[in-house]
């Protein structure tokens, strides 16, 4: 009898190899525990826990889950009503709460440095039939790098992702874990900053925050992220981690696996740690994910954005003055679907807080050549190898496969139409360029209404994501006590 793997056509000779090779490792490890993990549509990690035992055989046959995890909005309530007629309406296979399978990347397999005889392994859902969930978000970024490696590029993609962490209090987590005050959503613990801010890569505040930052470095390296740097930032209890630059997936698994991975070590050591925006306090600085992106010769590996020398004719304001041809359509595209994109690289209410002038924050569909102001970022010159564009309009909270799976679509329909990029700008702030929108409402229906997108995507996943969208904004205007709605839908969780 053949595995459910088989059955979904994903296993061969090379998986089988690194199937014996990952169970050797876990009996060689004294791993008890291996986590079964997958991201969800807010870039969140969920999963399941198994016997070290029975996880060779699930890695065959598949972990059962339930179907709703993909059906929840920021507060994890059902925002599809999954027991009426109807309510799954353009989502076969997800009614009644029925069961989907968790298939694992035996390779991804890793030893959590935090988390004693604990392993973990990357893992995806399918349907009972074997056939893939279209809705799955990694699988969504998959099939744009097909999209785009049908064009003969990949992508190459670098992370500076700022948030901030804060020592909790030695009763903070009372309150939190205090079932008499038990809520949906729950209560964040109480906290004090790791330093004080406004001392932008101070010494002394590197130093005032050793203790965490130290647990950061070792997470991360244990993990195998390539980590190059950690960074005071400017606001209160603000740092920064910045990455070194691989393929586009192996960057969007990274960050899943960081922003989860440094949350539970740093919360075992008493800390707490946040990728929200602008975390309820007053004073705060917005907190930003730069993506730092080029396409790749997929032969060679060469920057297709690299030029040589300055084209012909060119002023330093013109794209073509520092990237190539296929560079200039690529930003150009980017530029085009800016405002359609926004939503996937800032999904929450809070991160609209950002984009405020002289905040190195964008406000408006600009790019410049080394312009922390403009939304895009031009870095690099003529014959310099790291060539490439920095998106500064992401948040830290954002889902990675939908962000990075949003600069291809949008910079592919530059390329295919060969769209020419305008002079760049040298007043980010002023008053040219078309504004970002400015609250989640406004970013979904700037997204419904660029149909590159919206086909590119794919229309059942649109009309997915902005359901579960506004089900977030509903509850939002709902609440009496909107500061009290962030604290616990956004700080106590992302």
């Amino acid at each position: 009898m053949s595995s459910f793997a088989e059955h979904c056509g994903i296993h061969d000779a090379a998986r089988q190899r690194a199937l014996a090779h990952t169970a050797q490792l876990i009996d060689a490890s004294g791993i008890e525990l291996v986590r079964f993990a997958w991201c969800d549509l807010h870039g969140m990690l969920r999963g399941k826990t198994l016997v070290a035992g029975a996880a060779a055989a699930a890695m065959h046959d598949g972990v059962g889950m339930v179907s709703t995890l993909l059906l929840k909005d920021s507060s994890d309530r059902t925002a599809f009503k999954v027991f009426e007629a109807g309510g799954t309406a353009g989502l076969a296979g997800f009614e009644f709460a029925s069961n989907l399978l968790l298939l694992a990347d035996p390779t991804s397999f890793r030893s959590l440095p935090w988390a004693p005889a604990t392993g973990w392994v990357q893992a995806q859902p399918w349907m009972q039939d074997g056939s893939a969930v279209e809705l799955d978000t990694r699988r969504i970024l998959q099939r744009a790098l097909a999209q785009l490696a049908e064009a003969g590029y990949g992508m190459k993609c670098g992370l500076e992702i700022e948030f901030h962490i804060y020592r909790i209090t030695e009763d903070g987590a009372s309150d939190q874990l205090d079932p008499e005050q038990a809520a949906w959503p729950g209560l964040p613990p109480r906290v004090a900053m790791i330093h004080p801010g406004y001392n932008l890569l101070a010494e002394n505040c590197v130093d005032m925050a050793d203790e965490p930052l130290r647990i950061v470095q070792h997470t991360a390296q244990a993990l195998g992220l390539p980590l190059h740097s950690l960074e005071i930032e400017l606001g209160p209890s603000q740092v920064e981690a910045v990455f070194e630059a691989t393929d586009a997936l192996t960057a969007a698994d990274n960050m899943v696996l960081f922003r989860s991975a440094v949350k539970q070590a740093l919360r075992r050591a008493g800390y707490h740690a946040t990728f929200m925006c602008r975390p309820p306090f007053p004073n705060i600085m917005s907190s930003g994910w730069h993506l730092h992106q080029s396409l790749v010769n997929l032969q060679t590996g060469a920057n297709l954005f690299q030029r040589e020398a300055p084209a012909e004719g060119t002023q330093a304001t013109d794209a073509q003055y520092t990237l190539s041809q296929l560079g200039e359509h690529y930003l150009a595209g980017l530029l085009e679907h800016a405002r359609g994109m926004t939503v996937f690289c800032t999904p929450t209410i809070n991160g609209f807080g950002r984009f405020r002038p002289n905040a190195l924050a964008p406000q408006s569909v600009l790019w410049g050549r080394d312009n922390r102001g403009a939304m895009l970022r031009v870095v690099g010159q003529c014959q310099d190898k790291a060539t490439r564009i920095e998106n500064r309009i992401g948040e830290p909270a954002a889902n990675p496969y939908l962000y990075l799976a949003s600069q291809i679509h949008a910079g592919l329909d530059g390329i295919r139409r060969g769209l020419r990029a305008p002079v760049a700008t040298n007043a980010p702030y002023g008053d040219a360029g078309t504004r970002i929108p400015t609250s989640l409402g406004e970013a979904l229906e700037a997204l419904q209404a660029d149909p590159v997108l919206v086909q590119a995507f794919g229309e059942s996943f649109i009309h997915y994501f902005t359901r579960i969208k506004q089900s977030e904004i509903a509850r939002h205007e709902q609440a009496e006590d909107k500061d009290d709605w962030q604290r616990r839908e956004y700080f106590s969780r992302i």
